[in-house]
């Protein structure tokens, strides 16, 4: 679940505020989520996590006079196990090797004069958009009518996501990837990207938030 930021530079910026991926196995995860939601007086979600603002406040407040719109995408990989339970997500090697189920992409486009600047106004907006969320995910897994459930309400656009589509772009990532291991100087620039990028990015949304 993920809020796409768009500029009229035709620039996006994807977001992902719950932090990490919804995983229904990772159950101290989930309770810690639920129980921080209560603490603060905000409603429970059942399944999503609970979001968090400085990412989304500190993206916003940068960007906010080039903005045009911000889009609020919902994902869901369809599909539970025996016992009735949503099932993980499928990863990114089972995604490109067509080894998981129907994805449904639900979009809500949200002007930008509808975004709250100050912090703790659009911290309850974004805990709003993501119990939109929670209510679309509870209709789509557990809606008494059959026909309601494994769709999103409003139009439905079908498309089918071929293996000759996904496999060049798993070739390709593999074999850059694969190439700068195989030498001293790739494998530094890699770990040091990897490491340097990720403390400059959280060092810099911990000072303007």
């Amino acid at each position: 679940n993920r809020i796409i930021v768009q500029s009229f530079q035709n620039m996006y910026l994807v977001i992902f505020p719950e932090g990490t991926r919804y995983n229904p196995g990772q159950t101290k995860l989930l309770s810690a989520s639920q129980t921080f939601a209560a603490q603060q007086g905000l409603p429970v979600l059942k399944y999503v996590l609970t979001p968090r603002i400085k990412a989304t406040y500190v993206a916003f407040d940068s960007m906010k006079n080039y903005l045009d719109a911000i889009y609020d995408v919902t994902v869901v990989y369809q599909g539970k196990d025996n016992k009735g339970e949503r099932e993980e997500s499928p990863s990114m090697t089972e995604f490109l090797c067509k080894e998981c189920p129907t994805i449904h992409i639900h979009i809500a486009r949200i002007d930008k004069k509808d975004v709250p600047e100050e912090q703790e106004y659009m911290r309850r907006w974004l805990h709003e958009r993501f119990e939109i969320k929670d209510k679309l995910l509870i209709e789509f897994f557990d809606s008494p009518d059959p026909e309601r459930r494994n769709k999103f309400p409003g139009k439905c656009v079908h498309s089918k996501l071929s293996l000759k589509k996904t496999l060049p772009s798993l070739l390709i990532l593999s074999g850059l990837t694969a190439g700068m291991l195989t030498t001293e100087a790739g494998r530094k620039l890699y770990v040091n990207t990897w490491l340097y990028g990720t403390l400059l990015g959280c060092l810099w949304v911990t000072i303007r938030a």
